[in-house]
Order: structure tokens, then C-alpha cells, then sequence
């Protein structure tokens, strides 16, 4: 954990750079320090080509993160990450907010580890990096 799910409508994907944005949303997750455990960090997204919003009368658009982690996190460190994270998609759609309808939406979730399942060999290279194995 964390995993983010970005969801975009289609009508952004020319001038969106998604794949740009989840590398920046990684290293803000990675620059959260040990909050986040570099090796379960994932990031994906899913562009929206069935979509209704509002009235409907103009070419909306919308960008909506979920943003899934573990428990163990402080109300203040789930905070200061999701306010990063955030400050990072608004930054990455200024442009566009200053030229269209658009609506840039997160949801920070928190579950309890009864009901994951997890196998994952991925957090030994990092534990390696650090010199923790």
C-alpha cells in the first residue's frame, strides 16, 4: 500500500500527460518518507469514456483519485500526504483548469488489513537498498 487510482474523462487525455503524472504522483508518495513503503506503492489510471457530468451542456471534464492505503497512518500523516498528493494533480491540471470546466476530486480510504490478501516480493528490494535484510 498505498494504491492510487486516478479516473479522467477521455476529453483530457490529448493535453493530460497521465503517465507523466502518476511518475509525480509516485515520487510524492516515495517523498512522504516512511509513511509509505516504497515497494507497495502503485499507481494506475483509468480513462472515462462513458461519463455524465453536470448538465451536461458543456465539454466537462473531471479527474477523481482514489487513494487506498493500510491503517497505521496518523490523522496528520494522512494529511500532509493527501494534501500532497493533491497539490500535485492541481498542479498538473492548472492549464486546463484555467481553460475549461473541470473538477479535480480525491478520496483518501483506509482499510483494515482483515480482508487483504498481499504477496508481494517487491518491498525485499527496497528493505535490500537500505541494508535492512
Amino acid at each position: 500500500m498505498p494504491h492510487l487510482v486516478l479516473e479522467y474523462t477521455s476529453n483530457l487525455k490529448a493535453e493530460a500527460a497521465i503517465p507523466q503524472l502518476l511518475r509525480k504522483l509516485n515520487q510524492t508518495m516515495i517523498a512522504q518518507g516512511s509513511i509509505f513503503p516504497v515497494g507497495g506503492i502503485r499507481s494506475r489510471a483509468i480513462e472515462l469514456t462513458d461519463y455524465c457530468m453536470a448538465d451536461d451542456e458543456e465539454d466537462y471534464a473531471f479527474v477523481h483519485i482514489t487513494l487506498t492505503i493500510g491503517q497505521g497512518r496518523t490523522p496528520a500523516q494522512r494529511k500532509t500526504a493527501g494534501d500532497a498528493i493533491f497539490d500535485v494533480v492541481k498542479a498538473h491540471f492548472a492549464a486546463q483548469f484555467a481553460k475549461r470546466y473541470i473538477a479535480l476530486s480525491m478520496a483518501l480510504n483506509e482499510f483494515n488489513e482483515l480482508g487483504t490478501w498481499k504477496h508481494n516480493n517487491v518491498h525485499e528490494r527496497f528493505k535490500a537498498k537500505e541494508g535492512q535484510v
